[in-house]
């Protein structure tokens, strides 16, 4: 068995000022990235309007496939013109671990 993760830090929009204007962009990405049959979810960063932390996990029995499965959210959230992409966290955990 292998767990990949991902971990998003990014800027929203100027106009998420308060919290329930971020949840309308934060909401949209992590309904996207759970229809390619991953776990996600806001993981930090909740005090700050500005920025959204966003975490991503996948299962599979094949490292390979779980590569593919984070680069096609990897790609999902860069693709978002409403976001800032400032850094993407990336871990894969083997049987070995």
């Amino acid at each position: 068995m292998f767990t990949g993760t991902l971990e998003f830090d990014v800027v929203l929009p100027a106009d998420s000022r308060n919290l329930k204007a971020k949840r309308g962009y934060v909401r949209p990405v992590v309904a996207a990235l759970r229809r390619l049959e991953v776990s996600a979810a806001e993981v930090g960063l909740q005090d700050l309007h500005g920025r959204a932390a966003i975490g991503v996990a996948a299962v599979a029995g094949d490292p390979h496939h779980v590569g593919e499965v984070l680069d096609a959210c990897e790609r999902l959230v860069a693709g978002r013109p409403e976001l800032e992409l400032l850094s993407v966290r990336r871990r894969l955990h083997g049987d070995d671990d």
